[in-house]
């Protein structure tokens, strides 16, 4: 699409987010980016799952209103730590986006399928977009990109949604960036999913505010949004250039979760069930003896690969979906990495005690994390009291290609429904029928009390 002349960056996105459209592709891989997070968070909404602090929240956020429901929503979908991840974006795009769009289009029958996903795939593209124009100091600051960033995609996919006009859409745009807030301490608190709420919130009311005539600055906020976030390292130009083309949804792609930890735990896991596997061919022993033969566990990373997983001694299991030791621990035990591991409820002593062992050592030979995230590895190491040393090392490429079987996780995360209505969740989450999509956002605003 041609860009006005001397359209400023503002007026250059805002164009981008209303006139540009979607490829059937893009729209193929959203449908699966929604059987996702239909996945991870209607055990929250329906109650399968036991989270405590959704219960608080619903004592202060009792309205029944689109941002109430998106902010609700929006920690739903988080709540797990199962949600995908974007690499562009370094945070979790859809749990921002969607509760926003399904929040808008709860009770209004009127919304077709391709506008939704087209709304959902915009919201995306501008996420992974601003990822790239913010630069890796934004991240390495403090900030939570799903809480910051997130905030303004969110907004691009709501004022694609309500149809708003190019003036409309920098209004929204502007008003979430100044709304935009999150920071990386939270990691290992509920208060780190409600970033992603707060962001749906925001987003709402920024799209809501504008299109009743509410006006800010057309021009200027985003500029300064990068500016004050980018630790000088930000690059305007990556947030318009090339856009769609491909459609982030496409390349680099959502990444779906295999384990409901963070990110940045899951290649030092697939490490250890190597290892573990490894150990037991070895060792000619059972798993009950393998904390009696280890020593100790040393798992290496490029300087700065460990900034999301930063909780080295955790006190609940909510905090321990940010630890490497731990997770290393939990996999070398039982062979699993399962939402009964994360949930509430305090760490388990043998998983604890084997994370004990875990020590941490950064490999000072490999470039920077912050240089290119993309390029990370863990490199684990098992020392058995005989001296003999097993050492594995896997890529975070080599993790994400491995892949996730969405209808596997669609009945781990529903194991109390049955397969009919897995099968029915299915079904709409392609929303090929005209009331598809009013019911996943019925069921989806709907939450227990």
């Amino acid at each position: 699409m041609s860009e006005l002349p001397n359209a400023t960056l503002t007026q250059q996105l805002s164009q981008l987010v209303v006139n540009t459209a979607p490829t059937s592709e893009a729209r193929a891989l959203a449908r699966a980016g929604l059987l996702d997070f239909v996945a991870v968070s209607l055990p929250i909404v329906q109650g399968d799952i036991a989270d405590t602090p959704l219960k608080s929240l619903q004592q202060v956020y009792c309205a029944d209103d689109a941002q109430t429901r998106a902010l609700l929503l929006g920690y739903a979908g988080h709540a797990l730590d199962f949600d995908d991840f974007h690499p562009d974006f370094r945070g979790h795009p859809t749990t921002v986006i969607l509760p926003v769009l399904f929040a808008l289009a709860q009770g209004n029958a009127e919304i077709a399928g391709d506008a939704f996903l087209d709304a959902y795939i915009i919201g995306v593209e501008t996420a992974g977009r601003l990822g790239l124009a913010a630069g890796p100091q934004h991240y390495k600051a403090g900030y939570h990109s799903t809480a910051t960033l997130g905030s303004i995609a969110a907004a691009a996919a709501a004022a694609r949604l309500a149809g708003a006009t190019v003036e409309q859409t920098a209004n929204i745009l502007g008003i979430a960036a100044t709304r935009a807030s999150g920071l990386r301490a939270q990691f290992g608190s509920v208060v780190k999913p409600l970033h992603a709420g707060f962001a749906a919130e925001s987003a709402v009311i920024a799209s809501r505010l504008a299109l009743a005539g509410f006006e800010g600055q057309p021009d200027g906020v985003l500029e300064a949004f990068l500016a004050s976030g980018g630790g000088g390292q930000q690059r305007p130009e990556k947030l318009t250039s090339d856009w769609g083309a491909p459609w982030r949804i496409v390349s680099p792609g959502l990444e779906f979760k295999p384990y409901p930890t963070c990110a940045g735990t899951h290649s030092a896991a697939d490490a250890a069930f190597i290892l573990r596997a490894e150990w037991l061919e070895k060792s000619e022993k059972t798993p009950a003896d393998l904390f009696a033969d280890i020593e100790s566990i040393e798992v290496s990373f490029p300087p700065g690969g460990d900034i999301a997983a930063s909780v080295t001694h955790p006190h609940s299991r909510i905090e321990a979906r940010f630890s490497l030791e731990y997770v290393i621990a939990a996999t070398l035990l039982h062979n699993r990495l399962s939402l009964s591991d994360f949930g509430e409820g305090p760490v388990d002593d043998g998983i604890n005690a084997l994370a004990g062992k875990v020590s941490r050592s950064p490999d000072m030979t490999a470039p920077p994390d912050e240089i290119d995230p993309t390029q990370r590895f863990h490199q684990v190491t098992l020392s058995r009291k005989n001296g003999e040393q097993l050492t594995c090392r896997v890529t975070r490429q080599q993790s994400v290609a491995k892949g996730v079987d969405l209808r596997r996780k669609l009945e781990s995360c529903l194991s109390l429904r049955s397969p009919q209505a897995w099968d029915e969740i299915e079904v709409l989450c392609q929303l090929g029928t005209p009331g598809a999509l009013s019911e996943l956002a019925k069921r989806l605003t709907s939450f227990q009390t």
